[in-house]
């Protein structure tokens, strides 16, 4: 694996991280935002690694 390869999962690791965090309400702030919130940025890790595999070929 390349050093590309480990940002791109690293990446992803930590949208994973923020999701979890804002859907238990680490942050604090409205329950309802922050379950939206978290549905948002659990997007961003399939479209992470899509977008790592798009520039690897």
């Amino acid at each position: 694996m390349n050093r590309s390869d480990y940002i791109i999962l690293g990446a992803a690791f930590v949208s994973f991280l923020f999701s979890v965090s804002l859907w238990f309400g680490i942050f604090g702030g409205d329950i309802n935002y922050n379950k939206l919130a978290a549905i948002f940025v659990g997007i961003w890790v399939p479209s992470i690694l899509a977008l790592g595999n798009y520039f690897k070929r």
